[in-house]
Parts: C-alpha cells; structure tokens; sequence
C-alpha cells in the first residue's frame, strides 16, 4: 500500500510538474493547495531533493522546481525513492529480496507467488508512466458530466 508519505511526494511532484521548468514554487504553496502538512512536507522534499528529483532555492522568490523534466521522471522511481521496494513483501521484491523467516519452501510458497504477481503488475504500470503522463490524464479527466 502507498504510504501518505509517498502519496504527498506524488501530490508534491505533479504540483510542481504543472509550472515552467526552473519556475520554484514556495513550499507553503504547496501544503497550502494540495493539503499536506507542512513540516511532513518539508522532510519529503528534502528526500526528494537528495534523490535528485527536485531541486531548490532560497531565500526571496525561492522555493522547489523539478530537477528535470516531469516526462523524464517515472512514477515507479518517485513511491520507491520515498517508500522503498513496490513489493508487498519482502521475498517478492526484486531489487531488496528477503526471504521470509517462516517461509520453509521459498520456491513454492503460494503467497510469494502471488505477491510476485502483484508486484509485476504495479511496476508494469508505474514503471511505465511519467508524471507528465500522469498530469496529463488527470487533466483530461471531465470535472461535470451531462446527465
């Protein structure tokens, strides 16, 4: 499941992602309008900024901007950069595999199997959408409907 800090982290980057590239946008803008608390925020920047994913200035007209272009930067990349592996357990991650301590017959244990399952599908489908691609349905998205 995605954490709320990996939720904000989304909600931050598509925030910054709808502005010219190098245009900052104060952090309190930010919590502000997508409903984030400010100090959580601040610390989710920060990993963001030491992962390379944005970047910041300060002082007067400072603030946040993406590092680079929002269709460079993957969702899969942003909800691991904050909250590690996208699978739902240890022994079904690729990248950060652990075997489960209760686990006697880690090649047919059922629950692994289908938790690999699950984890391709996610990264199937967040390892193949940028966050411009992402801004851009939501964007598309109707926000009345004729009845």
């Amino acid at each position: 499941m995605l954490t709320k800090k990996g939720k904000y982290g989304l909600k931050a980057m598509a925030h910054l992602a709808r502005f010219a590239p190098g245009h900052c946008v104060p952090v309190s803008e930010i919590a502000t309008t997508q409903h984030i608390p400010k100090k959580f925020l601040d610390a989710i920047l920060c990993e963001l900024r030491n992962c390379g994913y944005v970047a910041s200035k300060m002082g007067k007209g400072g603030g946040y901007t993406l590092a680079r272009p929002a269709d460079e930067i993957m969702i899969g990349d942003i909800i691991r950069a904050l909250d590690g592996p996208l699978a739902p357990l240890p022994c079904a991650s690729r990248s950060s595999y652990r075997p489960c301590d209760d686990c006697s017959d880690v090649a047919r244990c059922a629950v692994r199997m289908v938790m690999q399952e699950a984890q391709q599908a996610l990264s199937k489908v967040l390892d193949n959408c940028t966050l411009a691609q992402a801004c851009t349905t939501a964007m598309t998205i109707p926000l009345c409907y004729e009845i």
